[in-house]
């Protein structure tokens, strides 16, 4: 199973005409340029604030055939083929946004969605979906590093809103990377006698917790791991999803996502807080 970002060159994931066309047109001083983002009004007047110019939406996408994975009826067991293409199709389509925000020239992505959707034309068709809000450093100082790209020399990327990305680099951070890991798990069946003995009884049924235990700690270092090869201070934001899909009441992916991050310099200190009240309260 893999537990890292798979290594692809960013320049060539081999972007459509229509998006290069509709990038060319995004580029800082193209003729009738302009900037669009899916940001609020107010991340976006914050992301600004920041010292970041959004210079355009960026995405990726991969259409995968997720198939079938036979499990034993009776047995908790990861189901690894089916956790790797669910990763694998997710990290293309990262790449892919990735290679979109490279092109533009940008620092980084802001605001990211990692998202799926099944298609009506296969019911084992889903595609993956990256967007995200490319930005360029305009006058936000990364610190001793001297740029905002990753230690893999490629834009940052990150799940964070507008405001968080903002208080982030208030405190003195910068996003590293989205980090993510997946676990697609088979939880057993209970026994017929099992489920009769349990009619009518609060009981826990401790092979369905230690299942979903063991599951979301799968998917936890996996996005540990790659945390730690990005030599990341720590990870924020952090979501643990649970998704059924379609492979029925007894199979479900643990997701687990979240942005890696560093200390702009080694001496920062974080602000104090400020206490706001709204008049209402």
């Amino acid at each position: 199973m893999t537990t890292g970002r798979t290594e692809r060159d960013p320049d060539a994931q081999g972007l459509s005409e229509d998006a290069m066309r509709r990038l060319a047109q995004l580029r800082p001083g193209a003729d009738g340029g302009m900037f669009t983002s899916d940001l609020t009004v107010n991340e976006f007047l914050l992301v600004r604030e920041a010292g970041f110019r959004p210079l355009g939406l960026v995405l990726g996408c991969s259409v995968h055939h997720v198939g079938l994975q036979l499990g034993r009826w009776s047995k908790n067991q990861e189901l690894t083929k089916l956790s790797q293409v669910m990763y694998d199709a997710r990290e293309l389509a990262m790449s892919r946004m990735e290679a979109e925000a490279s092109a533009l020239g940008a620092d980084g992505i802001v605001g990211v969605r990692l998202d799926i959707e099944f298609k009506e034309f296969g019911s084992d068709m889903a595609e993956f979906i990256a967007v995200g809000t490319a930005v360029k450093a305009d006058g936000a100082d990364p610190g001793p590093a001297g740029t905002w790209l990753n230690n893999k020399g490629r834009p940052f990327t990150s799940n964070l809103s507008g405001q968080d990305f903002w208080t982030l680099v208030r405190a003195g951070y910068a996003p590293l990377d989205l980090v993510m890991g997946s676990c697609v798990y088979h939880v057993a069946h209970q026994r017929l006698v099992q489920a009769l003995g349990n009619t009518g009884r609060n009981v826990e049924i401790e092979p369905f917790t230690q299942a979903l235990y063991d599951a979301r700690e799968l998917a936890m270092s996996r996005m540990q791991a790659e945390g730690r090869a990005l030599e990341a201070e720590g990870i924020v934001a952090v979501r643990l999803g649970q998704h059924a899909h379609r492979w029925g009441s007894h199979t479900t992916e643990f997701f687990a996502v979240g942005t890696a991050v560093r200390p702009l310099r080694e001496d920062h200190v974080i602000d104090r807080p400020t206490l706001v009240l709204g008049l209402d309260d």
